[in-house]
């Protein structure tokens, strides 16, 4: 672990020793956008961008929400550019669209770098919202640290709108609080990549973290535990008598307001979550007679591993259910979004099965088992919000029981979840563990920091599609989008959540801004090379990749396979060997193309980075064995 995070930095300090070096003109020749354009050319030509050039924005006025966040963002740069009235040579112009253009809709946009200068334009502020987004990554990848008297541009035209209008992106804060900077920070990456709704998941069994009024045992008690800290998640032992609960935290309702500000200033929604009815520890730590009778288990604010998660709220309470909607009356004025997540996941229903009010409920109601009370009470908050404009979004557990028309699905365990809930009709948001957990390790689990034990690659996110072709189109109307999901158990540090969002997130951003049809996996990991030299100049940790391969076998019609290797990181080198060591030179040939091997061999692989061995020898049978 040491050993990894030093060589990361040395890395990172090189990288950055490089970038202050750099001259005061800086001379773009690619167009090096993530996520990839729906069309981009490059025409001849150039302008040069200078502190001569001007800005405009045409017809919104200079107040404007955009034009604050621009200007502000230009003089991060030491770029002050005079306003000009009226478009004019050697302009930065900003518009919005006198005729609405229908292929751009409410989120595209329209960026040309001409002789004259740069216009952006779109239908609405949100559009040229991500057009600056995308002029900023067409200036040189060290602009955050290298100060440029001149920047030229390359001419080109760049049309552009999203596939999907769900792009999200979401960070647990119950089993490690973050604080409103560090918040900030993970809304600042979103901006970069056109990310647009912000999954804040706010409460579970590790900790309560909004400000309530009426029920303030939530955050004097609920809002803290322990402190292990310094231990790593599954190592964590259990709370002894008498250790001070001092580790933990919430956000105030100023500080939430504030974040929902700065959220909507980067044109992102936040949507908050609050678990029902399980995960549910911090509430019953806080407020004991929530939960369901028989039930004797005197609950904590959970500390580390927690399985099976049987804390849940009493559904035969109706004392619940008017705690659930006090708690929605503080929480909606907080949260402008139409969307409100209410979780509905791993709820084990034993304290129902034994509750007597459960069991009443149960038969008053007719149903035949506890999964039908889980919607019965998902469905009364759901209504309750529906008076507050809201509609609510549930994990895909919610499909074991009813769901109403109007409820949003988040497919987790799998894509299933949501292929079936889009052939229901119901709007789904497609959130895989396969492709979407990014506290999942991005390789070989040797090479990185502690995380969940389960390997999700780089080269396996970019093959995320939350509308596959095999879905019907009829269904596939009602995927909204997709997400990466941020889960917290081993991650405690700003600074470690970005190392595991980046660079993966990157890869999310394209799967749901990119047509399918402009998805290029080369492309995007020659891409990564200057966005890799971005992030170290804005400070942000990252993964520079697993150099583990991936081989892809094919069998021939003469019973032997094609093998073909791929990789995340540009530029490694990956030599190969049948049946033999590759550690030995004379054992092992470098990989430039498919070769054919016999059933039942096995190639063995190396890799080579920067002139060094990366990660170990890997081997991958071939066929039957």
């Amino acid at each position: 672990m040491t050993k990894i995070r030093l060589r990361h930095f040395v890395l990172v300090l090189a990288t950055l020793t490089l970038l202050v070096g750099c001259g005061e003109k800086g001379v773009v020749t690619t167009l090096d956008v993530l996520p990839t354009p729906a069309y981009q050319n490059v025409k001849e030509g150039t302008f040069t961008f200078s502190g001569s050039t001007r800005i405009c924005f045409y017809n919104m006025g200079q107040n404007s929400e955009t034009a604050r966040y621009v200007t502000r963002s230009l003089r991060k740069m030491h770029f002050r550019p005079s306003l000009s009235g009226s478009i004019c040579d050697n302009c930065l112009v900003f518009s919005l669209n006198d005729t609405t253009a229908s292929d751009l809709g409410d989120e595209g946009y329209c960026l040309e770098v001409n002789g004259a200068g740069i216009h952006v334009s779109a239908n609405t502020e949100t559009g040229l919202f991500y057009g600056y987004q995308t002029l900023l990554q067409l200036l040189p990848n060290d602009i955050a640290r290298t100060r440029y008297s001149k920047i030229v541009l390359p001419q080109c035209i760049i049309i552009d709108a999203p596939r999907f209008v769900w792009r999200g992106s979401h960070l647990d804060v119950s089993r490690h609080f973050f604080s409103v900077k560090a918040v900030k920070a993970h809304l600042d990456l979103m901006a970069m990549y056109k990310l647009n709704r912000f999954h804040w998941h706010l409460t579970d069994d590790h900790g309560w973290r909004i400000e309530i009024d009426k029920y303030p045992e939530l955050n004097d008690v609920g809002s803290w535990r322990v402190d292990r800290s310094d231990v790593p998640w599954g190592e964590a032992l259990p709370a002894q008598e008498g250790e001070p609960t001092n580790y933990g935290g919430y956000y105030t309702k100023e500080e939430i307001r504030d974040v929902v500000q700065y959220a909507a200033e980067r044109h992102i929604e936040v949507i908050p979550e609050v678990e029902i009815p399980g995960h549910c520890a911090a509430i019953l730590a806080s407020y004991p007679e929530f939960g369901c009778q028989e039930d004797d288990t005197t609950y904590q604010v959970q500390i580390g591993p927690y399985w099976p998660p049987r804390a849940i709220l009493c559904a035969g309470s109706d004392t619940v259910i008017q705690f659930l909607c006090d708690i929605m009356d503080e929480l909606v004025p907080l949260f402008p979004s139409t969307y409100f997540h209410i979780g509905g996941d791993e709820a084990l229903k034993d304290n129902w099965r034994r509750c007597p009010r459960c069991q009443a409920r149960l038969r008053e109601l007719g149903y035949d088992d506890e999964e039908q009370l889980q919607g019965w009470m998902i469905g009364r908050v759901e209504n309750y919000l529906k008076h507050h404009g809201k509609r609510i979004v549930g994990w895909d557990e919610m499909l074991n029981s009813s769901v109403s028309p109007e409820a949003t699905v988040m497919s987790w365990q799998g894509m299933q979840g949501g292929l079936k809930a889009a052939a229901r009709g119901n709007d789904v948001v497609m959130a895989p563990t396969e492709f979407c957990y990014l506290d999942y390790c991005q390789g070989n689990p040797d090479y990185q920091p502690l995380a969940m034990p389960c390997e999700l690659s780089l080269r396996k996110v970019y093959d995320f599609d939350p509308a596959p072709t095999s879905m019907p189109a009829s269904d596939a109307r009602h995927v909204l989008g997709g997400q990466a999901n941020l889960w917290t158990e081993y991650i405690n540090t700003l600074e470690h959540a970005q190392y595991m969002l980046l660079p993966r997130l990157c890869a999310v951003a394209e799967c749901v801004w990119t047509p399918r049809d402009k998805k290029d996996w080369y492309a995007f990991r020659r891409k990564l090379v200057g966005h890799k030299q971005r992030f170290a100049a804005l400070g942000y940790n990252f993964c520079e990749g697993s150099f583990k391969p991936v081989a892809f076998t094919r069998q021939n019609p003469d019973g032997t396979y094609q093998v073909t290797l791929d990789w995340e990181v540009e530029g490694t080198l990956v030599y190969y060997s049948v049946d033999s060591n590759p550690t030995e030179e004379a054992n092992r040939q470098l990989y430039t193309a498919p070769f054919n091997v016999p059933e039942g061999s096995v190639v063995y692989t190396i890799s080579f980075y920067d002139g060094k061995q990366r990660e170990e020898v890997y081997n991958f049978p071939i066929g039957k064995r």
